[in-house]
Formats: structure tokens, sequence, C-alpha cells
């Protein structure tokens, strides 16, 4: 059975326009319901090889991302922000071994994904499951060419550093189902810095099985 587990994250609250020390969440958990007050966002499921290609251009629905209020984290250091994918993927398994979990390992075709997704959430300033041509995380992994049994997608924007967002995606649900699935057995991860948008940072996780 194939599943592709999506929620995403969000460093500040659009609703107040202001920054939050505490990451909130938008998109859709495993459940379907919104896992925060946030305007929620839906995610397109296509699974289906035979399925007319997506037109290449920023046309999701109406609702399926969010944008930064202007100048809403302007005030925020990121000249050391910086990934290392092996001290990500060593963090990770930690916190996975704490739960009794096999470990993680980079995958190549997972951090491609990653990378592409982090690109496109940068070129248009905006967090979402959604590429800007309707692609969605099962699209991305297979078009990398990674072969999944099951996939998850973790983004969150805003960010400072690596802890600052695995802290967000462990203190909320759906994503820390995904750092915490236990079909997973590899990883991509990413980050992607422009200082010209509103989000500044933009960061994407990836885990996986394959068949």
């Amino acid at each position: 059975m194939r599943r592709v587990l999506v929620p995403g994250l969000l460093a500040l609250s659009l609703s107040g326009c202001g920054l939050s020390t505490n990451s909130l969440t938008a998109g859709f958990a495993d459940s379907g319901q919104p896992s925060s007050s946030l305007p929620p966002s839906r995610v397109a499921s296509n699974d289906n090889p035979s399925a007319p290609p997506r037109k290449a251009d920023d046309r999701a629905p109406k609702g399926t991302y969010e944008k930064a209020p202007s100048g809403a984290l302007s005030d925020r250091d990121y000249t050391q922000t910086a990934l290392d994918p092996e001290k990500a993927r060593d963090v990770i398994n930690g916190y996975r071994k704490q739960h009794g979990l096999k470990p993680l390992r980079l995958n190549t075709a997972l951090t491609e994904a990653a990378k592409a997704h982090s690109r496109d959430l940068a070129k248009w300033d905006r967090i979402s499951h959604f590429g800007s041509d309707g692609s969605n995380p099962w699209d991305r992994v297979k078009r990398a060419g990674f072969n999944a049994k099951v996939a998850a997608e973790n983004v969150g924007t805003g960010q400072v550093s690596i802890e600052e967002v695995l802290k967000g995606w462990q203190t909320s649900p759906g994503h820390n189902k995904n750092l915490l699935l236990a079909e997973a057995d590899q990883m991509g991860i990413a980050l992607v810095q422009d200082p010209k948008t509103e989000f500044k940072t933009f960061w994407t996780l990836v885990v996986g099985s394959s068949n």
C-alpha cells in the first residue's frame, strides 16, 4: 500500500502577522484535519501515472499555500544559517532511536526531491506541499527516481537553524509522525536561503522507503 504524509511548517502566525517563537503548522496531517488555526491548506493527490501532465505555472488552487506578511522576519539574523545533511541525519536518527526506531540513511534521490521543492518554494516565496507545477510530494519523489513504497514530507519556512526547524516538527503531531515513520529507512533534506524573500529560508525533509 502506498502512502504519502505531508504536513507543512510555518515559522510565524499569518493570522496575527507577528513572529512566534513556537512554530505553527499549516497543512493537513494524516487525519485530514487542519493542524492549526491557520487557513487550512489542501494537498492534491495524483498517483495515477496516466493522468494528464500538470501545467508548469503557479496556479495551485486557492488556499493551498501561505505567504508571509511583508517584513515579518526582517529582524531575524540568518547570517549563520546553514545545513549540514549528515548532522541533520544524525539528530533525526538520535530522536528516532529514543523511540526504538531504525535509523535513516541519506538518499540521493530523496535529497534531490527535497532540494527541488525548496527551490520552488523560494522562487514563489511561499509554503506549500504543492509545487508550482501542481505536483505533490509523491509526484516529486517519483520524478527524482525514487520508487517509493511510503513517502512523507515536512516543510518549514523562516527557521534560522536545523535545531529550530526540528524542534517545530517534533512539537507538531503531524510532523512528528513523519519524523517517527516506522516504515521509513531513507531521507533527503534541503535548505534554500533567499534574503530577498519574506520567508528567508525554505526547508524540506522527505523520508520514505522503496519497493
